[in-house]
């Protein structure tokens, strides 16, 4: 072996800490965490350790003691990251808006700056716009410290832009391979028609149960799962309930990753009624298993995919739209047909092989940067 290749061969790997959210509970930004922590160790060019913000509460019968479940997890969470700091070459945080940028980002952010440690954070979300108009003099002095912003949008890119804040923009990761499926018969006569999101006041799960209705009546055979858990659970109950739709909506209840393709894969039409977003990867995922999306128009969304050509978009709050949207694609087999075949070939660029070189090369020019 050359000394060239024995010098290559003894190099050590750059150290790399990850911050963030993992499931359980499975959302977006876990979900995100998880995948990315699994592709980075699976690439073997980099030392990856976790920290988790949200490891389980030990003992138990701490996570119902609201005060004193706060200190359980952040005591230990802030001496894990000063721990791993120590050793780590580059973080990368995942961070969003509300409690959680001031609970868990701000911290790694300024323990990061004490031990002289680059810090990537990857902020997500769609309330940003709101959560840096309402409390910029206590956010912006923070995000100021980090070594790059990275955003998986150009929509969270304008945002920080407003405040003189510069962003780079590295995608969501789509592992496709996970997903399959193609357009179906049932959907002229008897679509299944899925939700995919968390049951929060913010998704709006409301609007698409009302869709549903306008929709089941036209086509009795239609059917409605919702797949995820969350506070509005008993209200989005009662109102399928009160619209006497039991026996054609299913509430999955969360689902991992295997079952989640398996329900893409036996679905028609996925409804996103959300009021806010950034680039949700259930429409990414729903896009790859050629399930054809209804979504509203709001937040990121727009500068993801294109209304007319992969998707159709409505106004937020709008379920009449949404259902008349949805019956459109039912109506129109061949636009259907369009609509998935460019949604199955758009989602392509967030496939891990696309997306990971952009991470790989930052952690290495931020951790140069800051020799």
């Amino acid at each position: 072996m050359s000394e060239a290749n024995t010098h290559q061969a003894e190099a050590p790997r750059l150290k790399v800490t990850l911050v963030g959210p993992v499931p359980p509970p499975a959302g977006g930004m876990a979900m995100q965490t998880a995948q990315l922590l699994r592709l980075l160790t699976e690439t073997n060019q980099l030392d990856v350790k976790l920290v988790a913000v949200n490891p389980p509460y030990r003992p138990r019968w701490v996570g119902k003691v609201p005060l004193l479940r706060a200190l359980f997890r952040l005591l230990p969470y802030f001496w894990q990251l000063h721990k791993a700091f120590k050793q780590s070459d580059v973080v990368h945080l995942m961070a969003n808006s509300g409690w959680a940028w001031h609970l868990f980002a701000a911290p790694a952010i300024w323990i990061g700056h004490w031990h002289k440690v680059p810090v990537i954070v990857n902020y997500r979300g769609g309330l940003a716009a709101d959560f840096l108009q309402q409390q910029q003099r206590w956010v912006l002095p923070t995000l100021r410290k980090a070594t790059i912003i990275v955003t998986p949008s150009s929509f969270l890119q304008g945002v920080f832009a407003e405040y003189q804040l510069k962003c780079r923009i590295i995608a969501n990761i789509v592992d496709t391979a996970i997903f399959y499926g193609e357009l179906k018969d049932s959907l002229a006569t008897a679509p299944h028609i899925v939700v995919t999101r968390n049951l929060e006041a913010i998704y709006d799960i409301g609007s698409a149960i009302r869709a549903f209705a306008i929709i089941n009546k036209q086509l009795p055979g239609s059917r409605l799962s919702i797949a995820g858990s969350g506070p509005e659970l008993a209200n989005l109950q009662q109102l399928v309930s009160r619209l006497q739709l039991t026996a054609r909506v299913n509430f999955c209840g969360k689902l991992d990753r295997q079952q989640m393709a398996e329900l893409y894969a036996s679905a028609d039409i996925m409804l996103n009624p959300s009021t806010a977003d950034n680039m949700p990867n259930s429409l990414l995922e729903a896009m790859a298993a050629q399930v054809l999306v209804v979504s509203t128009n709001v937040g990121g969304i727009p500068f993801m995919v294109d209304d007319g050509a992969d998707v159709l978009l409505v106004e937020a709050g709008a379920p009449e739209q949404m259902a008349a949207a949805a019956l459109t694609l039912v109506y129109q087999p061949e636009l259907a047909a369009k609509l998935a075949s460019n949604a199955r070939a758009k989602v392509k660029q967030y496939q891990p092989d696309k997306v990971l070189p952009g991470w790989l090369g930052l952690y290495q020019t931020s951790e140069r940067a800051n020799a």
